[in-house]
């Protein structure tokens, strides 16, 4: 019996590497056969096409079919945008150092940002770029002109501007930089107790960044809570969310774990110095933009019942990214993995290998979704983000709101603003008088930002429907009536969501003399969950109880 076991095993052994084998050779063949027939189709459009053609061009947009069938984050990189690719995980690259954006036919200066090239040139909000280097660059799209921006440190560009108040173009030249951008863009103690960390990426260093932030909020003798803000922030470096985790858990602790298609790519990361505060309560604000290293951060503080989070369902970025290198000085960035937090959960919340009827990838279904516990027992879930312990509300933005952001009124306003106002208060202390705020609504009268509520585009879509099916001429006076009451009123809008209004001009006033910085110090003071983190920070009691699974609080609304 010992020796028929022993047989069957052998055999058992033998088929399944004959199998592998027999797999991997099956595989090996499809990919030489498919490639043959690329090279060869290539090759016959070379010699029958009627044009000329662009080989680079036909190769890479079959090159980027062929990853659209993927996931989003498998991508190739070509030698040109290897610069890009190499800002997103450094945090530097060679240029005047500001944010751009499309306006009318013109490519227009955002922000310059605090101490940049484009700073000590004199460059501000609301310059239109006429030409880069004596090219014209009227129709330009933004990602063509910020390729010319960038560049060589040490290099000039020369820029022709249109500047609001000016009566003709003005000539600027900036001496591009190796520029910078910090992963701490903020921080500072809001009260007399408890610090704040705004974090905006996960490049390299950003976990000194974080603990430099940190050792500096300890000095302050009263410094008993921590706030870490990861709304917005779509991650990064995997190693750098291990880190800022190790500042506040013990040195051995697992933060994340991989798990690929083969055994190297199974992987455990553990703290693995010792924490600088594992005592401070903290809070950890999220929401639907906080994503991979972010998720990784909030989801480890949460699973090991180090942190309260508070905020919006996270993104639901459970994959993990390597860069390839290709020839040519190519590269791919290559899906080869997805994370787990420590409680064991995937927080991946679409699976890329199944589609629906159209062709869009499925988000995890319910009946796929797992229960796990934090180290205190809680339940969390897998299958799409990561919950907050303390849900927020969250606010959806006005027509008119949008109307004003997305025709650029608010940004314009701020611009005018400034030239009519050298100095304004610190961030904290600026408030949208309603002097100013009638002044707005005056310069808006001859400004373009019609818009359409939700209820008359459901109301046009109807009528349609109705013209369709032959019913609208005997509807038509109803139409005509319901039409009348809707007319949707500019002025009592004005009115209306006169708050929300004041609260985006107030920021984008504020930008125009202190920068990002000035950003986040005017919003900290109308921020609702900052407040309720302060709330939660000074009363213990209930920290604790959230903590532990006893709070009433746990996935309330806010």
């Amino acid at each position: 019996m010992k020796q028929l076991y022993t047989l069957l095993l052998g055999l058992t052994i033998t088929l399944s590497v004959n199998l592998h084998i027999s797999a991997q050779e099956s595989s090996d063949f499809e990919i030489s056969k498919n490639l043959d027939i690329f090279a060869t189709l290539c090759k016959e459009l070379n010699n029958n096409y009627v044009d000329e053609l662009n080989y680079s061009d036909l190769i890479k947009t079959g090159i980027d079919a062929m990853l659209d069938k993927l996931d989003p984050y498998t991508v190739y990189i070509s030698e040109a945008d290897i610069e890009d690719y190499a800002f997103m995980t450094t945090g530097q690259y060679g240029g005047i150092g500001a944010l751009i954006h499309k306006q009318g036919d013109y490519v227009v200066v955002s922000e310059p940002y605090k101490d940049s090239p484009s700073m000590k040139a004199g460059l501000i909000p609301g310059d239109r770029i006429l030409m880069v280097n004596d090219k014209d660059a009227k129709g330009k799209s933004v990602s063509d002109v910020s390729a010319v921006l960038k560049g060589q440190p040490g290099t000039a560009v020369k820029l022709k501007i249109r500047r609001d108040g000016e009566k003709s173009p003005l000539e600027i030249t900036v001496m591009r930089e190796n520029v910078s951008i910090p992963n701490v863009a903020y921080s500072e103690m809001i009260n007399d107790n408890t610090g704040y960390i705004k974090l905006t990426g996960f490049t390299q260093n950003s976990g000194k960044e974080v603990k430099d932030a940190l050792m500096k909020l300890r000095e302050n003798p009263g410094f008993k809570g921590l706030i870490i803000d990861l709304r917005d922030n779509g991650g990064g470096l995997m190693n750098e969310a291990v880190n800022i985790a190790n500042l506040f858990v013990k040195k051995g602790e697992l933060i994340v774990s991989t798990k690929g298609k083969t055994p190297d790519r199974n992987k455990s990361y553990k703290t693995f110095l010792q924490a600088i505060d594992t005592e401070v309560p903290i809070v950890v604000l999220v929401n639907n933009y906080s994503a991979s290293a972010s998720e990784i951060v909030a989801g480890a503080l949460q699973d090991l019942d180090r942190a309260v989070v508070i905020g919006e369902r996270t993104f639901g970025k459970g994959l993990v990214q390597n860069i390839v290198p290709l020839s040519y000085n190519t590269q791919m960035k290559v899906t080869v993995a997805k994370y787990y937090i420590p409680s064991g959960r995937c927080i991946q919340a679409i699976d890329y290998a199944t589609h629906d009827s159209l062709g869009f990838p499925r988000p995890i279904p319910d009946s796929l979704i797992n229960q796990f516990k934090t180290r205190a027992g809680r339940i969390v879930y897998d299958g799409g983000g990561i919950t907050p312990d303390i849900t927020a509300h969250e606010n959806e933005v006005s027509n008119i709101a949008i109307s004003l952001i997305t025709k650029y009124l608010i940004f314009d306003y701020a611009g005018k603003f400034k030239r009519d106002h050298p100095t304004i208060p610190d961030p904290r202390e600026f408030a949208i008088t309603e002097d100013i705020y009638n002044d707005f609504v005056a310069w808006l009268q001859d400004k373009d930002y019609d818009y359409s509520t939700r209820s008359e585009k459901m109301l046009a879509d109807l009528k349609k429907i109705a013209e369709k099916e032959k019913y609208y001429e005997e509807l038509k006076s109803e139409f005509e009536q319901l039409e009348s009451k809707m007319q949707h009123n500019k002025q009592a809008d004005l009115v209306k969501f006169s708050e929300e209004i004041k609260s985006l001009l107030r920021n984008e006033i504020v930008s125009r003399y202190y920068f990002q910085e000035g950003r986040i110090k005017a919003s900290l003071t109308e921020d609702k969950e900052i407040r309720t983190a302060i709330d939660i920070l000074s009363d213990q009691k209930t920290y604790k109880a959230i903590l532990d699974g006893t709070s009433n609080l746990t996935n309330n609304k806010i």
